[in-house]
């Protein structure tokens, strides 16, 4: 069972053969012949004026642009309507932003090095600080799609950070898990045990953790967690906060290595603003190498073809 959610998972090894045997996913993404890509350098002006930019020398290194086709925008608050006996319904409020990693048209998080690590999670901070002074946003999701099959638009390394006049179903239900938790820390408590074991640890120094959960839910999934105990990306020692990022890159560079290119999604969980609740922000990092079928999509169990300890195993090979 997952803690975190109260979610089962089932470990199905038989279903394949060795972990390394999976079919390259597509991570191409279709772009517009002729169409320039608005994230390079000279492009500035195909995108809405930057919200922040980050490098010196009169070169921006990192950028952060409203979305031009938001999924949520405006500053009202959220007002639900009922719309007969069983609907309901409320404007998409909140802000849609795009992060660009670097002026480098091909460089994914993988291949930041470690200034440019500290520049995107310095962003990432700032502007959920930022998110956080408009009342209506009740949660800052940060996200990171890489390649068409963890559904990217563009070929730029890029993320996304939406926030929202709500709370999540995820970050709700990963709440009410810190909650039933009887001690200190679920996270504190995860990462102490998992390196104990060791066996699951895929990277670890006195500021951040990389574990294959026990709860894995898909082939080489990870979880990113910083040592110290924070809420929040917010209130994060800027050491943890590059720690994190740097440890992130470099988890992302062994998947690469290890099984080739691979699309994957980048989630931050953090807490709400606003609300005073128990929590222990965290990365995940979701490969795309298999497919939600029927049972996962009837049920909600995820079926996991390779356990966590071949995961890291496999990652950590001479």
């Amino acid at each position: 069972m997952n803690p975190l959610t109260g979610r089962w998972v089932t470990i199905a090894t038989g279903r394949a053969d060795r972990p390394e045997d999976f079919v390259s996913r597509n991570l191409a993404v279709e772009s517009e012949p002729g169409r320039q890509c608005p994230f390079c350098p000279g492009n500035e002006e195909a995108t809405p004026p930057a919200l922040e930019t980050y490098g010196g020398d009169g070169a921006w290194q990192v950028r952060v642009v409203p979305n031009k086709y938001p999924a949520f925008e405006d500053d009202a608050p959220l007002r639900v309507e009922e719309v007969g006996k069983v609907f309901s319904q409320a404007g998409a409020s909140g802000i849609h932003e795009v992060l660009v990693f670097s002026p480098h048209h091909l460089r994914g998080w993988e291949d930041l090095d470690d200034k440019q690590c500290a520049l995107v999670m310095a962003a990432i901070r700032d502007r959920i600080e930022e998110h956080g002074r408009h009342d209506p946003v009740r949660y800052t999701q940060v996200i990171v799609n890489h390649g068409r099959e963890a559904g990217a638009s563009l070929e730029h390394g890029h993320g996304q950070l939406l926030g929202v006049p709500f709370v999540p179903t995820e970050i709700s239900e990963e709440i009410d898990g810190f909650a039933r938790y009887d001690g200190e820390c679920l996270l504190c408590a995860t990462v102490e045990e998992e390196l104990n074991a060791g066996h699951r640890v895929v990277l670890e120094n006195d500021k951040v953790a990389v574990i294959s959960p026990f709860w894995s839910g898909v082939p080489f999934e990870m979880l990113v967690v910083p040592r110290g105990h924070e809420r929040a990306v917010d209130h994060t020692h800027p050491g943890e906060l590059v720690a994190a990022g740097r440890a992130t890159r470099d988890a992302l560079a062994l998947l690469r290595d290890r099984l080739g290119e691979v699309a994957y999604n980048l989630v931050f969980h953090t807490a709400p603003h606003h609300d005073d609740v128990a929590f222990h922000w965290h990365i995940h990092i979701v490969p795309r190498l298999t497919t939600a079928a029927g049972f996962e999509q009837g049920t909600g169990v995820l079926i996991n073809v390779v356990a966590p300890e071949a995961a890291t195993q496999h990652l950590l090979r001479d």
